[in-house]
């Protein structure tokens, strides 16, 4: 392993050099143990005021810069990710709690996201218009200027680099908001990474800190868009203040993800999907399945196999064993879970496998018999809970999957021209037919409906584009236009 991170950020942010913050230095807990792993810097609103007027300045060199030379820094940086992947994802197993596996796909994706966002600055950004005018008249994209990115603890890595690469790309600054929980595999690793890439000091801050820092990188004046993914509850205030502000926002927030199993799917296959679309990273995925919707045919076999993975796999520190699930993200998290399964059962629901657990682990666990409003069922968990329910008809199972205030993914397994006829009927972001709901890549645009945010904002050239550039109208004449004053 390498010693690419170094100890240069201890109690220290990033703002183009590490520097002392103003807000109070925290410690990085390891979930799984409660051990510190290091001490981090956190930024204060005034830290941010003075980031986004530095980002501000380096931004209007960057735009100048060529497509070349834009591009190089965005492959270079995809390079360092793969050099240094053991010890980055080393730190996402430890400070995230992931297992192995998972950190690895996080390293993958973050320089698959760096090597597809290094041909946005030479992908056409432009439209050539008619006119009933003597002129020519174009529309054109151009840089936003200064992107806030607020990224989450659970997938940290991928769901900051998933707005920071390409909005860097198309020649804008950035002011990183990791969560204060990760800020080091998703904030340190990626300053070094674009530091060592050579991106220009300046264009990339990285600022953890609490409330009044996530504030201020909503309101600072030379933020133009900011790029959220959270909790429903959060990006509504996000939402709420850069609508104050006349600011774009672009909102990926929470799910309560169904997954169909239609009549004559094979049961042993949909299990196993089932199982890593409830139990994938304990749960705490946007994507995660929160409800297992099953034909009464197959509904007893299921339940019964589903809970047998349940039973069978193993929980523990994944820096330190082979398991499959690994800790929840902290006591909060923990108390939050533990709280609906009490709730879930006191309302009726039966407990079939798994249940609360201990300290930082929570088995993966099954829940059948619950009603509408039961709080496992109708909310968004972020814990390993598999709530199942049967269906009888198609029309019913498309009922339950749009009675929920969230729409971000749907998976569908069995029949496919039955899956499509009920991809027909529903409110959803993403279908996925055959898979069960957790699924990314780099160059597909990713959202929700309803309350899982507002459309597919992130990923892809198109939607890269749109979140991270404004268009400029251009006219155009061989020479001054007459005018009657």
């Amino acid at each position: 392993m390498t010693d690419f991170l170094g100890t240069d950020w201890h109690e220290k942010i990033f703002t183009g050099t590490w520097t002392a913050g103003s807000g109070e230095t925290y410690d990085v807990i390891e979930p799984a143990t409660g051990e510190t792993l290091g001490r981090l810097g956190a930024a204060s609103a005034d830290d941010v005021t003075a980031a986004a007027t530095r980002a501000a300045a380096a931004q209007k060199e960057w735009a100048k810069t060529t497509p070349a030379e834009r591009a190089a820094v965005l492959r270079r940086a995809g390079a360092l990710w793969a050099e240094h992947a053991d010890e980055i994802a080393g730190w996402i197993i430890r400070e995230a709690g992931s297992i192995p596996a998972k950190a690895a796909l996080e390293i993958s994706s973050a320089e698959a996201i760096c090597y597809e966002s290094s041909a946005l600055p030479s992908h056409p950004k432009g439209q050539v218009l008619t006119s009933n005018e003597p002129r020519w008249s174009f529309a054109r994209r151009v840089p936003a200027g200064v992107v806030s990115v607020i990224a989450p603890f659970n997938f940290p890595l991928i769901l900051a680099m998933r707005s920071v690469a390409p909005a860097l790309a198309l020649g804008n600054a950035v002011l990183l908001k990791p969560d204060p929980r990760t800020a080091v595999c998703a904030g340190v690793a990626i300053a070094k990474v674009f530091a060592e890439a050579g991106l220009p000091e300046g264009l990339l801050q990285v600022l953890p800190g609490g409330l009044d820092a996530g504030e201020a990188v909503v309101a600072a004046p030379e933020v133009s868009v900011i790029s959220f993914t959270g909790s429903t509850a959060a990006g509504r205030k996000v939402g709420e203040a850069a609508g104050r502000l006349l600011k774009r926002c672009h909102l990926e927030l929470g799910g309560n993800n169904a997954l169909v199993v239609l009549p004559g799917a094979e049961v042993g296959p949909a299990t196993s999907a089932g199982a890593f679309g409830s139990w994938m990273h304990q749960g705490q995925i946007c994507m995660t399945t929160g409800r297992h919707l099953v034909h009464d045919s197959i509904y007893d076999e299921y339940v019964e196999q589903l809970a047998e993975r349940a039973r069978n796999l193993p929980v523990g520190n994944p820096a330190t064993e082979e398991v499959a699930i690994g800790p929840i993200i902290d006591e909060k998290q923990r108390t939050h879970v533990r709280d609906i399964l009490d709730k879930a059962t006191a309302d009726g629901a039966r407990l079939v496998a798994g249940g609360p657990g201990e300290g930082a682990f929570i088995p993966p666990t099954v829940l059948t018999d619950l009603s509408p409003s039961n709080p496992a069922w109708a909310q968004e968990i972020f814990g390993p809970v598999a709530p199942v329910a049967r269906f009888s008809t198609l029309e019913e199972a498309a009922a339950m999957v749009n009675d929920s205030e969230y729409g971000l993914s749907l998976g569908i397994l069995g029949d496919v021209g039955m899956a499509m006829e009920l991809a027909d009927l529903v409110d959803t972001g993403k279908i996925h037919i055959n898979e069960q709901t957790v699924s990314d890549e780099a160059n597909v645009p990713f959202g929700g409906t309803k309350d899982s945010g507002n459309g597919s904002r992130f990923g892809g050239a198109e939607a890269n584009i749109e979140a991270f550039t404004e268009t400029q109208w251009v006219t155009m004449r061989s020479s001054i236009a007459p005018y009657p004053f």
